[in-house]
């Protein structure tokens, strides 16, 4: 079925079987909200306009008057002008008197050294005949550069528009996306392999996380049918997927081995040694309801944590918040059902030493590296010097944690737009190249649109003039049953804290009539703000949940609370080292990147309920050993002790992978991809050592016999209610 399942996923959502993958699906611009003042104003501009969208090629090191310069584009106009769905062809040139007109600044670059050739496409084409007529004129328009350089040997030019960008934002998610697969699978492969002391058992999680990907991706393929999907969120579930099955998958194969070495060893005397014996259903039904029931609560908890996505207004969140609790739900499937079949399918082969296991050089590590039941190990040696010096652990980690959380503390958010593709794109030289050379064609960084007429319009503008931070305010222009008035900041910077101060003051003015604000600025205030107002709804309701999932597994209510303030310490650091990194630029030469003096507001509320998640799966590996021991009647010191050494091997295993899978999107090069990659990377290095090996030990040891309080009522629930749970 898993063979069917996955083959279906990458057909449709990779190859387009169907007519289109889920990479032609996904859409790509300004993050907008529903119904905020920017979302409306461009709503209002986008259907009062009725043009086509333009192909522009911008020239450079040509002189505008370069002699038989008109002679030459006198072809290149015809043969663009011939292309069905062209409206018109322009270029300085072209116009009556040639660079001497009105209409010809514009299109002039502001060193002398270069000029515009614009094409109009027809509003009124089809999807298909857009994108044939887009192609022609892009083709065409490449090939200018060349026909130019007996005119002018230097001469060079980029091809640019809206489509384009959005083409090379697209293109970008699926060569990060390749680019990660590459770097991350096959080292996760190798520490599987060091895990497990063989491929064998390393290639059933790997297994795993492949049919975890193609159903992710297929869920995504699935949204684009029903909701607005950006190009950035495969990138982003898909590693959510690929980390949570290879931890699954961990923990399946970890704990299959355990129980099969049980049966089959059993005690050393050699009993059940016969082949036939069912030892391999037992182990695995044993594995399933033991390790697959903290798999199955992990999933839940994570699953809600995303889900609290779906709170938000902005669409990018819930389309996250969607596509991620699907994957979840595929990873926990792959885990249960595929894992186990596979682990069936072996049969007693994981019981035998691998054949790396043979050669000598692998021997001795092996020993060391691949899982083993032993009660006296690092980790258990790790919390006794814990455990007899509880508080000086908790203060140092405490410190440390506060210590990295305090960037935080001028922490600025933004939407950016072009910003988001690497230097050397060609669309970002582009938009670059417009900015510098041909400011006139550049939108300003702030558009007022007002319900009133050009006149009155007119008369309010000159206040828009006196504003802080203006710089100038362009005639008002009537669009439709509007007008619209460009007004530009005073800044390069169109997201910056000068044009949100624009537009704060534009927005508090009462000029008689409606207005709507829009823009990049208009737009990051109006997503922060819609943050802020569903912040609390997510955190409450995902606080609530997880104290209830923890106490129905554990039946405390001191573990749900602990767990909700440690992770919330994790969080803080991560972040905290998140804004050092990219905010203030400290990795950019390291990393590849230009700081755009910020962290994208989405990127942080993904990280926190993704980060979150992935601290409560470790939480989950962890606390299930504790409780059975606790169950057992070890006493606490004992149970935390042991707790730790059974679990904390495949916690740092899956920790180590789960760094390497989100380090190999580090590797790419849209910046989304690279903060989100970084962050949850650092969140589960902080994790899975500070707090899950350190933290929690010396905060469970301190609290003793109070980590299993709960109120009388409740503990009678859980009580009766155990037979069921457990």
């Amino acid at each position: 079925m898993w063979v069917v399942l996955v083959a279906a996923g990458y057909a449709l959502a990779v190859l387009g079987v169907h007519g289109q993958s889920v990479f032609d699906r996904v859409t790509t611009g300004q993050l907008e909200v529903p119904g905020s003042q920017s979302q409306t104003g461009e709503q209002i501009l986008r259907s009062s306009r009725n043009v086509g969208e333009s192909v522009t090629i911008a020239l450079t090191g040509i002189d505008p008057g370069t002699e038989g310069l008109d002679e030459t584009l006198l072809p290149v106009r015809s043969d663009l002008a011939g292309i069905p769905g062209v409206l018109s062809v322009v270029d300085p040139l072209a116009l009556p008197g040639g660079t001497a007109n009105p209409a010809a600044p514009p299109l002039l670059a502001t060193s002398g050294d270069g000029f515009l050739l614009v094409v109009e496409l027809d509003p009124s084409l089809t999807e298909v005949e857009h994108q044939t007529a887009l192609d022609a004129v892009t083709t065409r328009l490449a090939a200018v550069p060349d026909e130019l350089r007996p005119l002018a040997p230097k001469v060079t030019g980029v091809v640019g528009s809206s489509s384009l960008i959005v083409a090379a934002i697209t293109d970008q998610v699926r060569e990060d996306l390749t680019v990660g697969e590459r770097i991350a699978l096959p080292i996760a492969l190798l520490v599987m392999v060091a895990v497990f002391g063989g491929f064998l058992a390393a290639a059933m999680p790997m297994a795993g996380a492949l049919a975890s990907i193609a159903g992710g991706l297929a869920t995504l393929l699935g949204l684009t049918y029903l909701m607005d999907v950006d190009a950035a969120v495969v990138n982003v579930v898909t590693v959510l997927g690929l980390g949570l099955s290879i931890d699954y998958g961990l923990l399946i194969v970890s704990r299959y081995r355990e129980e099969l070495h049980a049966l089959l060893d059993d005690g050393g005397r050699g009993a059940r040694r016969r082949r036939g014996d069912g030892a391999v259903a037992r182990a695995v039904e044993t594995t399933v309801a033991t390790a697959g029931r903290t798999v199955t609560f992990s999933a839940i908890t994570v699953a809600v944590s995303i889900s609290g996505l779906l709170v938000f207004r902005p669409a990018i969140l819930r389309a996250v918040g969607a596509a991620g609790v699907g994957v979840v739900l595929v990873a926990l499937a792959t885990a249960l059902t595929l894992v186990p079949a596979l682990l069936a399918l072996s049969g007693r082969r994981l019981h035998r030493p691998g054949v790396l296991s043979r050669v000598p050089g692998l021997r001795a590590v092996l020993a060391r590296t691949a899982d083993v039941a032993n009660d006296d190990g690092v980790f258990n040696r790790l919390a006794t010097r814990v455990q007899r010096r509880p508080w000086f652990w908790f203060g140092g980690v405490l410190a440390v944690l506060v210590l990295l959380a305090l960037p935080l503390g001028h922490l600025q958010v933004r939407n950016s737009g072009i910003e988001l593709l690497p230097q050397d794109s060609n669309q970002r030289e582009f938009v670059d190249l417009l900015a510098a050379d041909f400011p006139a064609t550049t939108s300003p960084a702030v558009t007022v649109v007002a319900r009133t007429s050009v006149e009155e319009a007119t008369a309010w503008s000159a206040q828009l003039g006196q504003l802080d931070g203006v710089a100038g305010v362009e005639p008002p222009v009537a669009v439709g049953d509007y007008v619209a008035i460009g007004v530009r900041a005073a800044t390069q910077d169109p997201g910056d804290q000068v044009a949100a101060g624009v537009v704060r003051q534009v927005r508090a003015m009462q000029p008689g009539f409606e207005t709507w604000v829009t823009g990049q600025a208009a737009n990051q205030i109006d997503f922060v703000d819609a943050v802020r107002s569903g912040v609390w709804w997510a955190v409450g309701i995902v606080a609530l949940t997880t104290l209830v999932l923890l106490f129905v597994m554990t039946g405390s209510v001191v573990i749900g609370i602990k767990a909700l303030l440690t992770n919330a310490l994790s969080l803080g650091a991560s972040l905290g080292v998140l804004v050092w990194g990219f905010q203030d630029g400290h990795l950019a030469g390291l990393l590849g990147f230009t700081s755009t003096g910020g962290i994208e507001t989405y990127v942080l509320v993904l990280v926190v309920a993704f980060a979150f998640g992935l601290a409560m799966d470790y939480e989950m590996f962890l606390l299930s050993r504790i409780l059975d021991l606790h169950r057992e009647g070890r006493d606490d010191a004992t149970a935390v002790r042991l707790g730790l050494q059974r679990s904390a091997r495949i916690i740092t295993s899956a920790a180590t992978i789960v760094i390497v899978v989100f380090g190999g999107f580090v590797a790419g090069r849209l910046l989304v991809i690279k903060e989100v990659g970084f962050a949850l990377a650092v969140a589960v290095l902080i994790d899975a050592t500070l707090v899950r090996m350190i933290l929690v030990p010396a905060t469970m040891t301190l609290l003793g016999r109070a980590n299993w309080w709960a109120p009388g009522p409740l503990r009678r629930w859980h009580e009766r209610a155990s037979v069921l749970l457990h």
